[in-house]
């Protein structure tokens, strides 16, 4: 069997297949099977203004922005089956990067969001990383989908953790990802996880 379909990961990694029958010829990264439908608690939701990674998973931007979110989780003790990444907006054009993400796309993103969140059951934050993000958050929270209410889902906005995003002084990097921290350490409080170190 595919590590992507094992139990713990298969029903996100299954939607990603029917993500990709829906629009033949795109693109859609597979969620790494360090992750757990089951244990997830947070949602990294990210703005993917970039290119797919090349080994085929949802990652936070490029090699840089992945160690900084690695880096982050490391220091608040907050297991990779915690948590689970997914993209905004889900397709990319095979060797293209996305570029900013128009409001059609953002629109079309809503409803894999949805199906997403069914697959995990137990996540009750996203943190939403760019612009682009915080604004599908938003769109989510204005469906008024019961799923929404019945889990007290709270939503956390946070900088982008790639590109010109987090282009700035190492003082005002280490300011962005302490605020990214107390993000994290809140949903982690909310969700009633202890550091996992």
């Amino acid at each position: 069997m595919e590590p992507e379909f094992a139990a713990h990961i298969a029903p996100v990694n299954q939607h990603v297949e029917f993500l990709r029958k829906l629009r033949p010829g795109f693109e859609v990264p597979y969620v790494d099977p360090i992750h757990s439908v089951d244990e997830c608690r947070i949602v990294s939701l990210f703005s993917n203004t970039g290119e797919a990674d090349p080994r085929g998973y949802v990652w936070a931007g490029d090699d840089a922005a992945a160690t900084r979110l690695l880096g982050l989780q490391y220091q608040l003790g907050l297991r990779p089956e915690w948590i689970m990444p997914w993209n905004a907006y889900p397709w990319f054009t095979p060797g293209e990067a996305n570029g900013k993400l128009t409001p059609e796309q953002l629109h079309a993103g809503l409803k894999p969001l949805l199906a997403f969140l069914k697959t995990v059951p137990r996540a009750s934050a996203i943190v939403a990383h760019g612009t682009e993000a915080n604004r599908l958050a938003q769109m989510l929270l204005k469906t008024d989908n019961p799923l929404i209410w019945r889990r007290g889902l709270k939503v956390y906005k946070a900088r982008s953790l790639h590109g010109r995003a987090f282009a700035g002084s190492k003082e005002r990097q280490t300011e962005w990802l302490i605020d990214m921290g107390r993000a994290y350490a809140d949903a982690m409080a909310r969700a009633g996880l202890k550091s996992g170190r």
